[in-house]
């Protein structure tokens, strides 16, 4: 029998999908956003998003965890509401659905299913959280993020990592690195890995380029933070006494063992399914309100969807409630996200317009005086976007601006494809907005009791281990 979550799930689906059929013709393309006619005013209600997440939690603690869906909600609004009122309704429901269509039920669709996947894997036995130990799951994380993506990587690893490390005075900072590795780093070998690189997939990037091309800056990268962590992390356990002479609160198991082994078959069918998207091409599409939605994405969404629904049914009860399973992480960032997407609209398209835009001098940034892209500007600024944005539509953003022929980017422009890469995917670890993992396992992590650094706090980690961490790969990567 489907749970009553589930049916509330699919009643959300089937809602969203009857409402925008029944939305109007599709607009004209003249009544889409132009990115050259808005002020920077009109990246405010981002802003305020990105406040509220960074503030509100400190500040007003109940009220935010209480409310945050709705404080979301208002920011939204407050992009929407003014600009229906300039624009006209139609306009501005046109961008809604467009931003829901295309990018964030398909965003949703695929972390929550991988958050529901991964979450019915269970790794049974105690792991005692040593520093070589938490060195070992930092590692098998960062390799299986290329594979399973970040996301399915996170989640499969965050529970047992926490487990081992419950009893430890001082581990929040074991999650934080996990985050910069697992939920990040670990995810630019393929496309599967990170959003922004199945987009370039999309537009042509060949499968396997990322793998060859982006290794030694990743191998480079991964190895230095997990030396870096494995120091830190000694530093915490020498002088963690109390836990040496306590007992371990989590029971033991003779051995270590995985239970709910079916989920990695329905991990597999995942990357089954977006592979599809990604080759098979029939050439058919429906216009929904001005917005394309092409025929194999629907498939793609729609096996998603059953693959979920696959995994809550197969998977016992019991396997999850061990493994502390949730849906109030994946909420979280369903919600605000919703916020983000909505208010992210006027930003990207002023990126996008380039020199005629709000965010002018962004593109005179990565463009050397000679007109050759600047290939270190270019992994800093596809960076620095992505650390706050959403970074598969910044990826895309840059993509363009360096002629989004992926051919020559392959070719001649190569080190250009690899800085915008690299910073797209790496740098989504510099603030928790970066990357949806990022949120989830935070989320994770503080329903276990650990007590994770505020946005800010988060923030003067990334400053002070990933910024000079970064200036050091580009001094070696990206200088020429």
């Amino acid at each position: 029998m489907i749970s009553i979550r589930i049916r509330m799930i699919l009643s959300v689906l089937t809602a969203a999908g009857l409402t925008v059929a029944a939305a109007g013709p599709a607009l004209a393309a003249e009544e889409a956003i132009r990115g050259a006619d808005l002020s920077v005013l009109w990246a405010l209600p981002f802003a305020g998003v990105l406040l509220s997440i960074a503030i509100l939690p400190l500040a007003l603690p109940q009220v935010w965890h209480h409310h945050y869906g709705k404080i979301a909600l208002g920011w939204a609004l407050a992009f929407v509401l003014p600009y229906a009122a300039l624009a006209g309704p139609s306009a501005s429901t046109h961008l809604v659905v467009h931003a829901a269509l295309a990018e964030y039920i398909p965003f949703v669709i695929l972390i929550g299913t991988l958050f529901t996947v991964a979450g019915g894997i269970l790794v049974t036995g105690n792991l005692h959280g040593s520093p070589g130990t938490n060195t070992v799951i930092l590692t098998i994380g960062t390799l299986l993020a290329s594979l399973i993506g970040t996301t399915g990587a996170s989640m499969v690893l965050i529970r047992p990592l926490l487990r081992a490390n419950d009893e430890r005075r001082h581990n929040a900072h074991v999650v934080v690195f996990f985050i910069f590795l697992v939920s990040n780093i670990g995810g630019s070998l393929t496309p599967l890995g990170d959003p922004p690189l199945f987009l370039g997939y999309l537009k042509g990037v060949d499968f396997f380029w990322t793998t060859s091309h982006l290794a030694h800056e990743t191998v480079f990268c991964a190895l230095i933070l997990l030396a870096l962590f494995y120091l830190l992390d000694s530093w915490f356990y020498r002088y963690d006494h109390k836990f040496r002479a306590l007992a371990d609160p989590t029971p033991d198991t003779k051995r270590l063992g995985i239970v709910g082994g079916i989920n990695f078959a329905l991990l597999a069918a995942v990357v089954g399914a977006v592979l599809v998207s990604g080759s098979w091409r029939p050439g058919i599409a429906f216009t929904v309100y001005g917005t394309v939605v092409e025929l194999q994405n629907l498939v793609r969404d729609g096996l998603l969807v059953a693959i979920l629904i696959l995994s809550m049914l197969l998977t016992p009860k019991a396997t999850r409630e061990a493994n502390d399973f949730s849906w109030g992480p994946i909420l979280e960032v369903a919600k605000l996200f919703a916020g983000i997407f909505a208010t992210i609209i006027p930003v990207i398209a002023m990126l996008k317009a380039g020199r005629d835009g709000a965010f002018a001098p962004i593109v005179v940034l990565v463009t050397r005086p000679d007109g050759a892209p600047d290939n270190a500007m270019y992994f800093w600024a596809s960076g620095i976007l992505s650390s706050f944005l959403d970074n598969a539509p910044t990826y895309l953003v840059f993509f363009n601006l360096a002629g989004g022929d992926a051919q020559t980017l392959m070719g001649p422009l190569a080190m250009t494809l690899t800085a915008m890469s690299c910073g797209a995917v790496f740098m989504g670890a510099n603030s928790y907005i970066g990357n949806a993992p990022n949120f989830m396992v935070k989320a994770i992590a503080e329903e276990r009791g650990v007590k994770m650094p505020s946005f800010f706090g988060y923030m003067a980690w990334s400053c002070g281990i990933l910024v000079p961490l970064f200036a050091l790969a580009t001094w070696v990567f990206f200088r020429v």
